[in-house]
């Protein structure tokens, strides 16, 4: 089975789609793994480490006695460094060590994945007894305009919002999966679950809006056809760049479950 096009790291914009997820989200994600207590000794797992930001923060946190691995699908924008070691792997299929980490984490990886329910049970399995899983998880279904230059842009923006949930229904994605997540850990097992959201004004400089403003490159075919037209995507172009444009970001949630 092919890499599911949004986390087709072969893409030109890719890169760009690292970025802007790394600035939208890894301040939040940084602080909850704080919380949970990653520290020197640990021994981590990153799922889908996309361009190896928090791979290399946790790098940082686990001391010379300490060890992370970050896995992707393609890993061509990970560089492994002292602690922290690259593979490539598919986490649907490839072997996965049991009870082996004190902390398994992955962001925006089981959503865009028809075996998520699955490959959930197999990341509590690579947690040791008393470890911690943490899932960062957006939930697609909310995110309107908040103040467009008219009427028409408005309904632009949400016809692209459910062209986009459509594209990932299409590849067995699910756009709301994030909203489920506490509740899937717990039926797999975990305990001390600890499901936070989160919500901010995206302006067109907000990473989120760059994000999909990426979003009308990289997924361009499918867009179209799925109902958008070219001259939708570029005037939905121009709307995320016009300064005035406002809209609520959609809902991150950062989940995180203890193995008990």
């Amino acid at each position: 089975m092919s890499a599911p096009t949004f986390s087709d790291n072969r893409s030109e914009h890719a890169a760009d789609q690292h970025l802007f997820l790394s600035e939208a989200y890894d301040l939040i994600t940084r602080a909850r793994l704080a919380e949970a207590g990653v520290g020197s000794g640990w021994r981590c797992l990153e799922v889908g480490a996309g361009n190896g930001g928090i791979a290399r923060w946790l790098a940082g946190r686990v001391g010379p006695d300490g060890w992370v691995l970050a896995t992707d699908l393609e890993p061509r924008h990970l560089t492994p460094q002292r602690r922290l070691s690259v593979l490539r792997h598919d986490i649907r299929h490839d072997p996965l060590p049991s009870n082996a980490f004190d902390l398994v984490h992955a962001r925006q990886v089981l959503p865009l994945l028809p075996e998520r329910l699955s490959v959930l049970h197999r990341l509590v399995g690579a947690v040791r007894p008393g470890g911690v899983l943490q899932l960062d998880d957006l939930d697609l279904g909310y995110g309107p305009a908040l103040l467009t230059p008219d009427q028409r842009a408005a309904e632009l923006y949400q016809k692209f919002l459910t062209a986009k949930a459509a594209v990932m229904s299409a590849t067995g994605a699910d756009s709301t999966w994030g909203s489920r997540v506490a509740t899937a850990m717990r039926a797999a097992g975990l305990v001390e679950i600890d499901p936070v959201p989160y919500l901010s004004q995206w302006r067109p400089d907000s990473p989120g809006l760059r994000l999909q403003l990426n979003h009308t490159y990289r997924l361009r075919e499918p867009l179209l056809a799925a109902g958008l037209t070219e001259h939708d995507l570029t005037e939905l172009r121009a709307l995320l760049t016009d300064p005035g444009f406002r809209a609520v970001s959609c809902v991150f949630y950062s989940v995180q479950g203890r193995r008990p």
